[in-house]
């Protein structure tokens, strides 16, 4: 593998810029005895909290057309029992390791923080698509105040890692949001986070989900998130890592176009382990023969002229 691939984002340097998203590849290491995880750039882990959480109740995961709907509930392990017990065994494996992480209130969110911040990781990543239970149920992530307030909190703690912020994408204007963290002190911003759905069983009339609605990912919000990581890289001068509806390298590639410096696969992982691995190749390819050094070179560089 030539240096072609090499990323550095928020300082970090990954061999490649692919990354498994939360939340579609579990702690990585279920993934181990299938694929060879050492290839991949990095692997975001499934979002983190405080204390051990049992997610959502059964059916909470459904096939939808070109993507997928989950209301898992952010099942975890939580914050201590993930690094005494998972994170050794991931740190085995020559890969970067970034851990998204949430909480209910913004005590949590700081706690969990600091407690990592100081663990053996290389990138934090805040999923700010939380309900705030001190305040309604308002999710941290649709209101500009709260993303800042939560942000700018937890940059103080965070000392030793580059902090990432996860952008919801169920806002009316994604540029307030990505301008609140970059003010607030994120070091980078991940978009786009799934988008809010709902699926009816029309025999039973009942959900499909049990939990109502849940999270749409896969190729069917690629469009949504290309527009929204266009919209983050022309607001904010901090890194955006693109993410939603990645399944081959042309899929990187106009991530890139639009500014993403790093992109994380997550649907895909469901229908194929391999699909990152393909990616990572295939791209290789690309870049080589059509004579690009690396693929930062395309970062941001899309034509808007008509």
């Amino acid at each position: 593998m030539s240096d072609r691939l090499k990323t550095t984002f928020c300082g970090v340097e990954f061999k490649n810029p692919i990354i498994t998203a939360s939340g579609t590849f579990g702690y990585g290491l279920e993934y181990a005895n299938h694929i060879d995880i050492g290839r991949l750039g990095g692997i975001s882990v499934k979002g983190i909290s405080l204390r051990e959480v049992q997610g959502n109740p059964m059916p909470r995961i459904m096939e939808t057309t070109s993507g997928m709907l989950n209301a898992i509930g952010l099942q975890n392990v939580g914050v201590v029992k993930f690094i005494k017990e998972k994170l050794p065994e991931l740190r085995k494996y020559d890969t970067k390791v970034i851990v998204n992480f949430w909480g209910k209130t913004v005590d949590e969110y700081i706690e969990v923080a600091q407690i990592l911040d100081d663990a053996d990781v290389d990138m934090l990543e805040m999923n700010i698509s939380c309900p705030n239970i001190k305040e309604g149920g308002i999710a941290f992530g649709t209101d500009p105040k709260m993303t800042y307030e939560v942000t700018s909190r937890v940059k103080k703690v965070v000392q030793n890692k580059p902090l990432m912020v996860k952008l919801s994408p169920n806002v009316t204007n994604i540029r307030v949001f990505a301008k609140a963290c970059e003010d607030a002190g994120a070091d980078a911003i991940s978009a786009i986070n799934t988008l809010l759905g709902m699926s009816v069983n029309i025999h039973t009339r009942k959900p499909n989900i049990f939990n109502v609605t849940g999270g749409l990912s896969g190729p069917a919000i690629k469009p949504v998130a290309i527009r929204m990581v266009h919209e983050v890289f022309r607001t904010v001068k901090i890194p955006v890592m693109g993410i939603g509806g990645i399944m081959d390298w042309r899929d990187v590639v106009e991530f890139s176009l639009v500014g993403a410096g790093a992109m994380q696969v997550g649907t895909a992982n469901f229908v194929d382990p391999n699909i990152p691995l393909k990616i990572i190749d295939d791209l290789e390819k690309y870049l080589a023969d059509n004579n690009i050094a690396n693929l930062s070179e395309l970062t941001g560089t899309v034509d808007l002229s008509r």
